[in-house]
């Protein structure tokens, strides 16, 4: 038994030598062997063809659906230049509209200034109609027991916080015509502040400048100035005098 099993393992090893020679045996192919770069190179060769093919095909159909590159560049300069044109006259007509508010704001400034003019002279009309009023009543006074008056007492805002502008007219009447005054002005100012009632006298005793108050007139005077009161202080009256000798020769009392 044991020979027989010998038998038959060398029967298959012989078929197995058999099978590896003459017609049965595997095939052998022989291939010619390439670099691995010249293979890179051609398949970037490739690869561009194709891209290049694919673009052609991609602008071909483009054209066949009425898209042309070269005539939407063309288009596009054309647009972007007239952008700049656009641009340059949009800002001709910036400069233009700003050179019309430059006239429109003198011209503005011009009408300003005349009505501020005529609103200037309306005043001094209406001042010389006072003085000629003033003068008429001064010459129908002659004959008059002789003594000094204050006409046309104003008090008014200055334009600074707490400051007064004062005006007032001065003058001599009845007597001799060579009569003189030589005194100064005093104003008393009533205030209310923080609910209270005050007065203030000016100039204030002391005062330094003091000399601003003293006038000197034979027929008439007119005198104006300045004065500041406390910040939130209110003016509810003021009495001007004319103090000559110690003595107060006139007086006249506004209510604000």
């Amino acid at each position: 038994m044991r020979r027989a099993y010998a038998d038959t393992r060398l029967a298959v090893t012989l078929r197995r030598v058999r099978s590896r020679f003459g017609i049965s045996a595997p095939k052998v192919a022989v291939r010619t062997h390439i670099s691995w770069y010249w293979r890179a190179m051609a398949t970037v060769a490739v690869l561009s063809i194709s891209f290049a093919l694919a673009g052609w095909i991609y602008d071909a159909g483009r054209k066949i659906a009425g898209f042309d590159r070269q005539e939407s560049e063309q288009e596009l300069t054309a647009l972007r230049d007239r952008l700049v044109e656009l641009e340059k006259e949009a800002a001709k007509l910036r400069a233009m509209a700003s050179a019309g508010e430059s006239h429109v704001q003198i011209e503005r400034t011009t009408q300003q200034q005349l009505a501020r003019q005529a609103k200037s002279l309306e005043m001094e009309n209406s001042r010389l109609k006072e003085d000629l009023a003033f003068f008429e009543n001064l010459a129908a006074a002659e004959g008059k027991e002789p003594g000094f008056t204050i006409n046309r007492l104003q008090v008014e805002p200055n334009g600074n916080p707490g400051q007064y502008r004062y005006r007032l007219l001065a003058a001599a009447q009845g007597g001799k015509k060579d009569r003189e005054f030589k005194g100064s002005v005093q104003l008393m100012v009533g205030l209310h502040q923080d609910g209270k009632s005050a007065m203030m006298l000016l100039p204030e005793p002391g005062d330094s400048a003091r000399h601003r108050f003293n006038i000197s007139f034979k027929h008439f005077q007119r005198v104006d100035g300045t004065f500041q009161v406390p910040t939130g202080a209110r003016i509810t009256s003021v009495e001007a005098r004319l103090i000559q000798d110690g003595v107060t020769r006139a007086s006249q009392t506004i209510t604000l």
